[in-house]
């Protein structure tokens, strides 16, 4: 790194969906003379705004935000893009002088910037992917994951079915190299380029899921259902990775007539406090994560000073910045 190595100080908030993730990075943020580094794996498409809950400008307040509305759609992004970029971006806040910090619920993409993987050197193959996503679409996720699960069991127990873009993924490694994507991953614990302090938004099961619902009908009342009919206008299908997002799928088996709009939103709501469970499954398995209730404090400012003070007992000045 040409950043001295493990010179780096980094900020992680982490946790599941609709805990207020973003508020809070924004009020640390501030206080602390820092940068976001989103770690969502839906901000990165540019045009999905609304189903992704993409911060507007106003809710970032001047903070500077990165990795946020970097490709379109149709076009390909995976992990170890983002790890590439990621990095590159903690590294350039650090060298002006500024505090990094690594938001969001994407947890492999947080692993991935804060721990060492180091990914498959195998490309792509697009009419694979057409073909899995066409297969996806005919017969469901469930069917892609069970040709995954024939190839490469232990890829199939860790990626969820309905993940759907990783699912294929791992099948595209295999497909091209004839070696499971495990036997590519080389993790060592043992070093690190950051000094990473993670904390986490956690609230009661109950309320999660009725902030959840409650944000699924801002989202609708936001024009949910215009912004995925306008992405379907333009050509966006529902094969492609983005569009299989949580939302978009839904909203898009609306539109075409599978479903009435109070099944899709229903589906919607259930699948996100599926993946709420999910994304809270996966980060309480990261014992370095320090969690916080939400519903303890007032509000992000005052969560914000609460890290701030924890701050200054790890980096001393940390809350005089």
């Amino acid at each position: 790194m040409p950043v001295t190595e493990i010179s780096i100080p980094l900020l992680v908030i982490a946790g599941p969906t609709a805990t207020g993730k973003t508020a809070l990075a924004v009020a640390l943020a501030g206080q602390l003379n820092g940068e976001v580094v989103s770690a969502d794996s839906m901000l990165v498409y540019r045009g999905m705004d609304i189903g992704t809950a993409k911060p507007s400008m106003a809710e970032r307040r001047g903070i500077p935000h990165h990795l946020i509305d970097v490709v379109d759609p149709d076009q390909d992004y995976n992990v170890a893009l983002y790890q590439r970029q990621a990095r590159d971006c903690i590294e350039d806040i650090h060298r002006r002088g500024k505090l990094p910090l690594l938001a969001g619920g994407t947890g492999l993409y947080i692993r991935a910037v804060i721990d060492h993987f180091t990914f498959t050197p195998a490309g792509v193959d697009p009419a694979f992917r057409r073909q899995m996503q066409e297969l996806a679409v005919r017969e469901g996720p469930s069917a892609v994951h069970r040709l995954l699960a024939a190839v490469d069991a232990g890829a199939a127990v860790r990626i969820h079915p309905n993940n759907l873009k990783r699912v294929i993924r791992a099948l595209e490694v295999h497909h091209l190299t004839g070696r499971s994507m495990s036997a590519f991953r080389d993790r060592n614990e043992g070093k690190n380029d950051y000094r990473p302090v993670m904390f986490g938004l956690a609230m009661e099961r109950a309320a999660l899921y009725r902030r959840v619902e409650a944000r699924v009908e801002e989202m609708l009342g936001a024009g949910l259902i215009e912004e995925v009919k306008g992405l379907l206008n333009r050509g966006y299908g529902p094969q492609l990775p983005a569009m299989q997002g949580l939302g978009y799928k839904e909203i898009a088996a609306f539109l075409r007539g599978e479903c009435s709009r109070e099944e899709a939103v229903e589906l919607l709501k259930k699948n996100t406090r599926r993946f709420a469970k999910r994304q809270y499954t996966w980060f309480r398995a990261d014992k370095r994560i320090t969690w916080l209730d939400v519903e303890a404090y007032s509000g992000p400012a005052a969560m914000a000073q609460e890290i701030n003070q924890r701050l200054a007992g790890v980096w001393p000045g940390a809350s005089k910045k």
